[in-house]
């Protein structure tokens, strides 16, 4: 957030968290035209894990934030612990292949509108389903997630170049 802000880039941070498709939640820790103040880094430390990961509905809604927002390049970078996956995608049996499918859909739909989506994941098992889900778009796994911090900078030069 810090690097962002000395850029002088609009950047928002969102959270995001499901419950069936009835009730899925979508945090706001620094929003678009919000700057960098104390209320959002202790927003930041606030961060918990909740319920299931239903990405499709939060992508989607992130995809609209970005789209009302004016800038040049447009980056849609999701950071995750794990596979998109919520009670009551579909039937038993298909739940996890559709929620794959469902995220696959609502990422190519942010690239259809001039945004540039990439999947990060602290998820071992991450190649399993991202390379379906993402396909020729861009994604990378961490075998460590102490590197994100070094990794971060490295993925924002090249998605915003």
């Amino acid at each position: 957030m810090q690097a962002l802000s000395l850029l002088d880039d609009k950047f928002g941070i969102y959270g995001f968290s499901g419950y069936g498709r009835e009730n899925v939640e979508f945090s706001v820790i620094k929003d678009m035209n919000e700057t960098l103040s104390e209320t959002v880094r202790r927003r930041m430390d606030r961060i918990t894990p909740m319920h299931a990961t239903r990405m499709g509905p939060a992508i989607r809604h992130a995809t609209r934030k970005l789209e009302l927002t004016d800038a040049k390049t447009k980056v849609l970078l999701l950071l995750s612990d794990g596979r998109p996956q919520d009670r009551g995608y579909s039937r038993e049996g298909v739940e996890k292949e559709y929620a794959v499918h469902d995220t696959k859909r609502a990422l190519t739909e942010a690239r259809s509108k001039s945004i540039t989506p990439f999947c990060l994941t602290v998820d071992k098992a991450g190649h399993d389903y991202l390379k379906t889900m993402c396909q020729d778009m861009g994604y990378e796994v961490l075998a460590d997630i102490w590197t994100l911090p070094e990794r971060l900078p490295y993925l924002y030069r090249r998605l915003t170049v």
